[in-house]
Order: C-alpha cells, then structure tokens, then sequence
C-alpha cells in the first residue's frame, strides 16, 4: 500500500436529503473549540456544519444520531505495532500456544481491546518459521476476516532466520507468506548471525513483491544502524524500524548522527513508551524528540500485549500518546499525532481530519480538550466507515457531602452512594 496523503474529494453540500445509511455526530466539540454536527455518509465525512445545522434534512427521523455533547470528536489513532499471535497469553503456564484456534481467538480479542481503546487499524507483528511455520499466519489472517468491517487488521510476517544454510528455508517461507496474504515483509534482523545479511534479504523480498518493510531493532549498535539506513534509502513503499530504543542509551552526538541517517533515508520509526516486546533484548523509548528535530517521522505504538514481553501491557493509543506527552515532553497535539496521523502514515491509509470528504474513521472521547482527554479519556464512541464499532462508557459516582453541593462540583451517575 503507498505511504501518501491523498487529496479528498470535493466536500458534499450539506443541503439535500440524508443518505438513509447515513449517521449524524451531534454536538461534538473539535480540538480548534467549535462546536459541530458532522454527518457521515458512505464511508466519508459528508458535511461538518454548526451544532444543530444538519438536523433538519431528515437524519433525526431515520434514527442515525448520536448525541456528542460533552465529547471531543479526533481522527481516530491506528496502532502500527501489535502482535496478535502471542497477545493476551502471559497467564499460561509455559510458552504461549500456537495452535490455529488459541492464535486465532487471542488475535481477534487483542484487535476488540484495541478498537474500543480508539484504533480502527491495526498492524499485527506474526511470526513464521520454525514449528509453527505459517500456522500462526493463517490464524491472524482468519482473524482479519472474521473482524472485516470492525477495524482494519494487516499482518507483518516475521521469519527468525534469512542468512546461512537455515535462512533458505526462512526465505522460502516468507515469500509464501505473502502469498498467503500477509502484507509487509518484517523480522529481527538483530537475532540473525549476519544482521546485514538479513536485511539485505528482506529489502529483496520486499522489493520483487512491492510491499512495506518493517523491522525490529535496538539500534544499540550505531554503526549496524547506519547500514540499515543506507541500506533502506529510497525503498518504497516504506521502511520501519522499531523500536529503537537503544538509541536514547546512545551518547547524545552519536544519536544526532543516526537521526540525520534516518531522516535522509526516510525510514519512520516507531517508539513504544508502554513497554518494549519480544523482538528486543532491552526496553527503552526511543528519544523521540530527537529524532522529530531531526525530521524523522515518529509513530507510536503499543508493542506486548499481556504476553511474556509486558504482562500488563494495555494496548492503548492514548497511554502511549499520554506517556509521550508526560514522560518525553511532546506536546498534547504531537503526541496525538503520533498515534494518529503519524500512525495511519506508517500503515499507509489516507489521512483523516474532521472536514468533509476524509475517511469517517474517527474517536470521541468524553472532554473539551485534548489534553484532558489524554490524561482522563475513559469515556470513548469509535467509528470506522461511517459507523459506530465499539462504545466505552465510564461513571464516576461520590458519596454525597457539603463540599460537592457548596463547589458545585462536576459528578456523573444517577444513583447515590450508600
């Protein structure tokens, strides 16, 4: 899939009869302070008008209406570093299991946790070879199906070994990966004997087949870093790496270079504050402003899921996109942008903003700003294709007291505490 940002078609008027598929977002306030209806249609963002002017053209009598007040309306985030074959497996006894119908049913539950956090699409790390060989593939491929039209899930296959006597059997197996149908060639090329090697055999899969690579690293040896970017310069539709986190262990010169390799070769990166994954020996957040200084394209993603990687791993954008913002210094909007804008980027899909004619993939979150909702988005209503997937509801109730009444302070809940 290309990595580009087409343009969006000519906004639809929003006089005229209501598409009978169409659903209207009420009341919805958006990061600039207005407050708006948007409809959505077909897919698309239709129209996007002042609160209460789209009301009367006939979508309130179909039913199609959801109630936004009080929600923040964003382009919904995407999550480009999942791996849906071991997710949610750290509370088995001994190595997480690959049979068809365990990877199968631990996928699709992975991608319905994610896609009520807020991502409708979704990059899923698999590995192939060795004993499972392409079983496991096939099980997070069955999953895509069984999820199309919930949220957008492509698979990344991962073989462990390219080089040397055993790498042609790793080599023959990818190839048939992709003729399976996963969609972007990837791997460690760190745990192979000739990491270069690797590399080199990867970059040539992904060119004869014309698809993405994305690759995990460290990047704790600059100098294997710097032949990855050489390397990868000019490769489309894209390269990744991630997470590279060593490169924040790096004396800050040394890290400046590799950032300017990056940057001029055109590889994203993708960081992971929530927790490393089993691609990597260490764990570590790339230095993220860094490498945005130097022009890199950051993305964030959520990396283990509950598996031996990060037993409490969550899986969610706007922990990563919080942590960025609290621990790494990014602002609120940057750090959205990371697992957003910048996230969609990596996944190759078109750009999304609440205007008319983008994508009707987008999130509300229950707050007036975004970094409100970063640090308390509990609240959430997710749409993908012009229609509502997953709802999160939460409320918060106290005990009745002098202080609450006499502030008048904000609660939620219609009950009383006893």
């Amino acid at each position: 899939m290309p990595d580009s940002h087409p343009q969006p078609p000519p906004p639809s008027s929003s006089s005229g009869p209501a598409d009978p598929g169409s659903l209207l977002l009420c009341g919805a306030r958006l990061t600039d302070g207005r407050t708006v209806d948007v409809r959505l249609s077909g897919g698309r963002i239709e129209a996007v008008g002042t609160a209460g002017s789209l009301t009367g053209d006939g979508t309130r009598a179909s039913g199609s209406r959801v109630d936004l007040s009080g929600y923040l309306l964003l382009p919904a985030p995407a999550e480009p570093h999942a791996h849906g074959d071991t997710a949610l497996s750290a509370d088995q006894d001994g190595p997480a299991s690959y049979e068809a119908e365990d990877v199968q049913r631990r996928a699709t539950e992975a991608a319905l946790l994610q896609l009520g956090h807020g991502a409708t699409a979704l990059r899923a790390h698999v590995r192939v070879g060795d004993v499972q060989e392409l079983n496991a593939l096939a099980a997070v491929l069955q999953a895509r199906r069984a999820l199309r039209g919930l949220t957008e899930l492509t698979t990344v296959a991962m073989p462990r070994l390219l080089t040397g006597v055993a790498g042609a059997d790793g080599l023959a197996i990818l190839r048939d990966a992709l003729k399976m149908g996963a969609s972007v060639v990837g791997g460690c090329p760190d745990l192979d004997p000739d990491p270069t090697g690797y590399v080199e055999a990867v970059l040539e899969v992904a060119s004869e087949h014309g698809c993405p690579v994305d690759l995990h690293t460290d990047a704790t040896d600059p100098a294997r870093l710097s032949r990855y970017a050489a390397m990868a310069g000019g490769l489309r539709p894209g390269v990744t790496l991630s997470p590279c986190g060593g490169l924040g262990r790096l004396p800050a010169e040394t890290a400046s270079r590799a950032a300017d390799q990056l940057a001029a070769a055109g590889v994203t990166v993708v960081c992971l504050p929530q927790g490393g994954c089993g691609g990597v020996e260490r764990r570590g957040t790339a230095p993220v402003r860094l490498l945005r200084a130097a022009g890199v394209r950051i993305a964030a993603g959520s990396g283990a899921l509950q598996d031996v990687s990060n037993p409490v791993g969550r899986g969610d954008p706007f922990e990563a996109a919080y942590l960025l913002a609290s621990r790494h210094g990014l602002r609120p909007e940057d750090a959205y942008d990371c697992v957003s804008a910048s996230a969609r980027a990596v996944l190759g899909l078109p750009e999304v903003r609440v205007e008319a004619g983008f994508p009707a993939e987008l999130l509300a979150v229950r707050g007036e700003r975004l970094a409100a909702a970063l640090s308390l988005a509990y609240s959430r209503i997710v749409v993908h294709r012009g229609r509502v997937v997953a709802r999160t509801s939460a409320v918060r109730e106290y005990c009745n007291s002098a202080a609450t009444a006499e502030l008048g302070l904000p609660r939620q809940g219609r009950g009383e505490l006893s």
